[in-house]
């Protein structure tokens, strides 16, 4: 959960503002128990400002207008529900899109399924399901190192299919191009003083056969 918000946080740079929430009530109708996604995304929304207040921590459809776009639930047994019953409540609350990762295969022998919002029902998208071209994103299963754990982590990439990086990644790219300019500055300025050793050598042999130094072309 962690690293799908965070790496929205700090790379996604849409021309609109967003929220990304793990964890948090989605409540749709009043006195209707609260669904709670292990990660929404919603856009064109704003948060309130001070999130200190628990009712400002959670998501209210009727609040922001709208249902989240992409609602994430992470499987981790066989007993959530999550394409059942959770399938159907999502369906009824008008998310537009339902993903369910299932990285140890407790329902499916599928790892990643996407569910497309048609007419009243969430239907399994089999043809292009890891694309959302209406938000900008896209979702792939990465394997990798995340908080020094290597596993198989769902993460959010670009239409291209390029990942969205967290802080650390954007951090460590800009640390290995700060090392690669500061390679090239002084693989130039030992150029230029062997250049300078050189020319003194030239200088000095021709000094000793009384040979002048050759004359700039422009003087």
């Amino acid at each position: 959960m962690q690293l799908l918000t965070e790496s929205l946080y700090a790379s996604w740079k849409p021309d609109h503002p967003f929220v990304a929430l793990a964890n948090v009530g989605l409540f749709y109708g009043v006195d209707i128990q609260p669904l709670v996604p292990d990660v929404l995304l919603s856009v064109n929304i704003c948060l309130p400002e001070d999130l200190r207040p628990k009712l400002n921590r959670s998501y209210f459809v009727w609040k922001y207008g709208r249902p989240p776009d992409v609602v994430i639930e992470i499987v981790s047994n066989s007993k959530g529900g999550e394409d059942s019953r959770k399938l159907e409540l999502y369906a009824d609350v008008r998310v537009a899109n339902y993903v369910i990762f299932d990285p140890e295969s407790y329902l499916s022998a599928e790892k990643l399924r996407v569910y497309r919002l048609r007419g009243d029902r969430l239907d399994l998208d089999v043809t292009r399901p890891c694309r959302f071209e209406s938000i900008g994103l896209g979702l792939t299963i990465w394997s990798g190192r995340f908080e020094n754990i290597d596993g198989d982590w769902l993460r959010w990439t670009k239409l291209d299919g390029a990942l969205i990086p967290t802080g650390a990644e954007r951090a460590e790219v800009a640390e290995r191009r700060a090392e690669s300019a500061e390679q090239r500055a002084e693989s130039a300025e030992q150029r230029a003083e062997n250049m300078a050793v050189e020319n003194a050598r030239l200088l000095e042999l021709l000094s000793k056969h009384n040979i002048a130094a050759p004359r700039n072309s422009a003087e």
